[in-house]
């Protein structure tokens, strides 16, 4: 490697490697040719060969830039000038391979030294540059970090062991509160729905990561075996990631039958419901669910801050959060509408409607059929509870019959107040909380569900970040954001006045072609 850089140091053209290393290139792909390879061979060398002249081209470049390096007057944030400098190096991994970066070191005694040259290149502060960081970052939202370390490996020139990729994944996720507390724009411009709807979902979880009265269960549950977790020893293994959703929907006004009728044919209903649009999905595992729900109604109010548009939030019935979502409301002073998600009721009937009727049988769906039609056309959950009750008597039902019945009964008269179904049907509301339980599948369960991930906190939630960051459709914009965020933090912030002093003089400026 020093001879390597010797020679090209001692040419007049920085570029000489990079241009001999594609006449190689050039002249094996003549040969080849005429062997008449495949372009499975060719596509092989280009891999291979072509990948290391990119790093030749990525080394002369900063090696060019060093030896346009100006000396510069260096202060730091501290106040302490820094007038000894000496040429240093460091590596870096890129895309295409290692690098090595000379640049020069301003130090003095007792404080740390500082590199304007690093600032000019946007060097991140450690090894991995910010362009091999975001192709982990974006892996490693789809894979599994052993997945994303042979990815890397597999197709690029660098090489991230796999402790670094949750570490650079971590890095990745540190700007997404801020990014979308600091989204400005103006308020969307429609009279359509303002749609938001929460749910959890458990994540397996390192025991060092459980919250405390979820580990301390956990550690007085004994355990039988020493490899694996027995049947009632796997409960308190779990950590809950609050999910939320904020989308804007237009109004479906829709009669009973049109309800029915998508029960049976749920191809003909996806063809005339309303998509949901400019939506934003998202969860946590390491904020509350509270501060997961203030945030949500914070994305509300950014979209609609008057409080002109109707807002509507669909729930599963959790008392928990209900109290949490009725707290978020009157802190913002705002007047929602709550609807309980149609789905998780016909659960309770089905599950009742097998203690009269055999399952899989058409007397049952009969069954759940009729009371879904009285919710429909308004009659009280109350009154449709007390009959199910009364036909645990009239039925004779044993005790352990009768606890789907009773179950469904409580359930419904619980959450009265939110099955005003057709009311809801009149005024084009959505019944049902499709959007929410695919992100819970999407953002939690295929990634952090997999069989015997166990999770630690950093990890779990920098993941769960990017997947809702490519699910909303806003990776672009944020990996902008998080680059002028990383900038600040590594360079601006070790400065004087946040001004970094270019070693590189001033910029040529542009040149406009005149014809």
């Amino acid at each position: 490697m020093a001879t390597t850089r010797t020679a090209r140091i001692a040419n007049d053209t920085p570029f000489c490697d990079a241009r001999a290393a594609m006449e190689k290139i050039i002249e094996r792909l003549l040969a080849m040719a005429s062997e008449g390879a495949s372009l499975s061979q060719v596509t092989q060398l280009l891999a291979s060969d072509g990948t290391a002249m990119l790093r030749e081209l990525m080394q002369s470049y900063v090696d060019r830039c060093a030896a346009q390096e100006q000396r510069v007057a260096v202060v730091g944030a501290d106040g302490v000038a820094r007038s000894d400098a000496r040429v240093s190096s460091r590596r870096i991994e890129t895309p295409v391979g290692e690098v090595e970066v000379k640049r020069m070191l301003y130090q003095a005694p007792g404080v740390a030294g500082l590199a304007p040259l690093d600032a000019a290149l946007g060097l991140p502060e450690e090894k991995y540059t910010h362009d091999l960081r975001r192709i982990v970052a974006e892996e490693s939202a789809r894979a599994s970090f052993d997945e994303v370390v042979e990815l890397v490996a597999k197709h690029t020139g660098a090489e991230v062991p796999k402790r670094q990729v949750e570490e650079l994944a971590t890095r990745a996720a540190c700007d997404f509160d801020e990014f979308y507390r600091s989204r400005l724009g103006p308020p969307e411009d429609t009279d359509h729905l303002l749609i938001l709807s929460f749910d959890a979902k458990g994540v397996a979880m390192l025991h060092r990561d459980l919250r405390a009265a979820t580990r301390k269960a956990a550690e007085e549950t004994p355990r039988r075996l020493e490899t694996r977790l027995t049947k009632g020893e796997k409960p308190n293994r779990k950590r809950m990631a609050e999910v939320a959703t904020v989308y804007t929907l237009k109004p479906w006004p829709r009669s009973i039958a049109d309800v029915l009728h998508g029960l049976r044919d749920q191809a003909d209903k996806a063809a005339h419901r309303p998509r949901p649009a400019n939506k934003r999905v998202w969860a946590s595992i390491s904020h509350t669910p509270q501060r997961v729900i203030d945030d949500a109604f914070a994305e509300a109010v950014r979209r609609d801050p008057e409080h002109r548009r109707r807002w509507v939030v669909l729930v599963d019935g959790n008392r928990d959060q209900l109290r949490r979502i009725q707290r978020a409301a009157s802190a913002i002073g705002v007047e929602i509408t709550i609807v309980l998600d149609i789905v998780h009721v016909l659960e309770y009937l089905w599950r009742a409607a097998y203690a009269f009727h055999p399952e899989g049988t058409e007397a049952a769906e009969s069954w759940v059929e009729g009371r879904l039609l009285a919710l429909l056309n308004g009659r009280t959950a109350g009154e449709i509870a007390k009959s199910l009750r009364l036909m645990i008597k009239s039925h004779g039902l044993d005790a352990d019959a009768a606890k789907a019945v009773t179950r469904a009964a409580g359930y419904l008269v619980k959450n009265t107040r939110l099955l005003h179904y057709d009311r809801a049907l009149a005024d084009g509301l959505p019944i049902a909380t499709g959007v929410i339980e695919g992100a819970c599948r999407y953002l939690v369960k295929d990634r952090m569900g997999r069989t015997g991930a166990r999770w630690s906190l950093s990890g779990a939630e920098a993941v769960l970040r990017l997947r809702a960051l490519r699910a909303s459709g806003d990776f672009d914009d944020y990996w902008a954001f998080h680059l002028a965020k990383e900038h600040e933090r590594t360079h601006q912030s070790r400065y004087a006045g946040g001004a970094v002093p270019n070693p590189l003089g001033p910029r040529r400026p542009k040149l406009t072609l005149v014809k």
